[in-house]
C-alpha cells in the first residue's frame, strides 16, 4: 500500500493535479459550445411535449427509432467501466493502472443518458411510473428497470471507493472552496493500515460483483427485443450477441477518451504506446467475436428461409437499409481488423481510427436492429419509412454533448488517473510482480549443473 504523502505526490504526479488546479480558456470555450448544443436538445424537447410524439419521425408501424437506438447504444458503452476495470483488476494487470478510471467514469456517466433516451421515446414521460406502480414480473421492462437501477448503483459505488485516498490527497493540497468538499467525500481517510485494508478488500468484492451485473445488463436489455415475436428479433442468440457488442463498444469509447485526455491533458507519461496497444489487441479480439455473432445471426435466418424474416433480411442486405448495414459491416469489422491486426497500425492514431469507427459503426448496428424488423412486422400493414426528424437529431446530439461536458467537469474536479495507484504500482507492485512470478515458475538453484 502507498504512502499517503500529498506533497510528495504534488511534487512527483503534478500533471495529474494540473487539470484540476488550471483551467485554460479552451476548457470555457468547449464547454459553452457543448453547452449551447445541450439548450437547444432542451428547447427540442420542449417542442416534443407540446406537441407531441408526432414532431419525430416515428409511426405506424415504427413505433422505435433513434431514442431506443441510443438507449442500446449508451448502455452498451456503459460495459467500458465495469467489465474492462474489473476483470483487468482481477487479473492484476498492472497496466491497468493508468485507465480504469477513465473508464469507470464512463460507465456512471453513460447510463444517465441510456435511461434516458427511454423516457425521450414516451410521449407521456410521467407514466414512466407506471412500471413500478404497476409492475409485473413477466414484463421483460421491470426486469430491465431492476438490472439498471442495480448496475447504476453498483458502478457508482465502485468509482467512488479508489477515489477515496485521492479525495485524501486533494483535501490536503487544495484551497478555498473544494477543501471541504474533499474533506466530506474523504470520508476521513488518512492512510492508515486498517484503511487501506478494508478499501482494497471493498474494491476487490464490488470487482466481482459488478461483473454478473454488467452481463445481466446487456443480456435483460436485449430480452426487451427477444421476447417478442417480430422478425428477426425472436432469437436466442440476442443476449450473448449484446454483450458482446457491448464490450466492443465499450473498449472503443474508451480508448477515444483516452487518446483525448492524453492529447489535452498532456499525459503521454501515464498513457503510454503499450496501453493503446493492449486495448488495440482487445478491440481486435472483440472484432473477430462480433463478426462470428453476426454470420450465425444472419446465416441462420438465410437458412431457415421463413417468408417474414427474410423481407427483413433482404431489406438490410440489398434493400431500403443496405447503405446502412454495409456500412455497419466495413466500420464494425473491415477497418478496425486491418488497422488492429497489424502491430505496425497498432499505434496511438491507428487504435483511435479504429475506434471512432467502431463507434460508428456499433451505433449503426444498434439502428439497424431496431427499425428495419419494425418497418416489416408479420401483421400486413401499410409501409412507413422512418426518417428521424429534427427533434430527434437534436436531441441525440444533446445527450452526447452532455454527456462529454460532464465528462469534462469530472475532470475538472477529480484526477482522471488514479494518483494512489499510479504510486502503488512504483512502491509495490514491482516486488509483488517478481513474487507472483516465482510461484508458477520455476527458479534457478544456486550450484546447479546444466545438463
Amino acid at each position: 500500500m502507498p504512502h499517503l504523502d500529498s506533497q510528495q505526490a504534488l511534487q512527483q504526479d503534478g500533471a495529474l493535479f494540473r487539470p484540476i488546479m488550471k483551467t485554460g480558456r479552451g476548457f470555457y470555450l468547449a464547454a459553452s459550445l457543448l453547452l449551447a448544443v445541450v439548450v437547444w436538445a432542451a428547447y427540442a424537447y420542449s417542442w416534443q411535449l407540446r406537441r407531441g410524439l408526432g414532431v419525430t419521425g416515428m409511426n405506424r408501424p415504427v413505433y422505435w427509432g433513434i431514442y431506443i437506438t441510443n438507449f442500446v447504444f449508451f448502455i452498451g458503452v456503459s460495459h467500458a467501466g465495469t467489465l474492462i476495470s474489473a476483470i483487468l483488476r482481477l487479473c492484476r494487470a498492472e497496466w491497468r493502472r493508468s485507465i480504469t478510471r477513465m473508464a469507470e467514469v464512463i460507465t456512471v456517466l453513460v447510463l444517465f443518458f441510456g435511461v434516458g433516451n427511454v423516457l425521450l421515446d414516451l410521449g407521456r414521460p410521467d407514466r414512466a411510473l407506471y412500471v413500478i406502480t404497476h409492475a409485473h414480473f413477466t414484463s421483460p421492462l421491470l426486469w430491465d428497470i431492476t438490472s439498471l437501477s442495480v448496475y447504476l448503483t453498483g458502478s457508482t459505488v465502485y468509482l467512488y471507493l479508489p477515489l477515496i485516498p485521492d479525495l485524501a490527497i486533494l483535501r490536503d493540497v487544495a484551497t478555498g472552496w473544494r477543501q471541504p468538499l474533499y474533506r466530506l467525500l474523504a470520508l476521513g481517510f488518512t492512510g492508515q493500515k486498517h484503511q487501506w485494508h478494508r478499501i482494497e478488500k471493498a474494491i476487490s468484492v464490488m470487482a466481482v460483483l459488478v461483473i454478473p451485473v454488467a452481463v445481466s445488463v446487456h443480456t435483460v436489455v436485449s430480452w426487451v427485443f427477444a421476447m417478442t415475436i417480430m422478425p428477426m428479433w425472436h432469437s436466442t442468440i440476442f443476449g450473448p450477441y449484446f454483450v458482446a457488442g457491448a464490450i466492443f463498444s465499450g473498449i472503443a469509447a474508451l480508448i477515444t477518451a483516452m487518446v483525448i485526455i492524453r492529447k489535452v491533458y498532456h499525459l503521454e507519461e501515464y498513457l503510454r504506446p503499450v496501453h493503446f496497444n493492449n486495448l488495440g489487441l482487445l478491440l481486435l479480439v472483440m472484432t473477430m467475436l462480433w463478426f462470428y455473432f453476426t454470420l450465425a445471426e444472419y446465416l441462420t435466418t438465410w437458412y431457415g428461409h421463413e417468408p417474414v424474416e427474410m423481407s427483413v433480411f433482404w431489406a438490410k442486405f440489398t434493400g431500403t437499409y443496405a447503405p446502412l448495414f454495409w456500412t455497419m459491416f466495413v466500420t464494425c469489422f473491415v477497418i478496425p481488423f486491418a488497422i488492429l491486426s497489424r502491430k505496425k497500425t497498432r499505434t496511438v492514431t491507428g487504435t483511435l481510427i479504429a475506434s471512432i469507427s467502431v463507434n460508428i459503426g456499433m451505433w449503426l448496428e444498434r439502428f439497424t436492429i431496431v427499425v428495419p424488423s419494425l418497418s416489416n412486422p408479420r401483421l400486413p400493414v401499410e409501409f412507413h419509412m422512418y426518417h428521424p426528424s429534427w427533434v430527434e437529431w437534436s436531441l441525440m446530439a444533446g445527450c452526447f454533448a452532455a454527456f462529454i461536458l460532464l465528462y469534462m467537469l469530472f475532470t475538472k474536479m477529480f484526477p482522471i488517473v488514479s494518483i494512489w495507484e499510479i504510486r502503488e504500482g512504483r512502491e509495490v507492485a514491482v516486488p509483488e510482480t517478481v513474487e507472483r512470478i516465482k510461484t508458477y515458475l520455476p527458479m534457478e538453484t544456486k550450484g546447479e549443473v546444466a545438463t
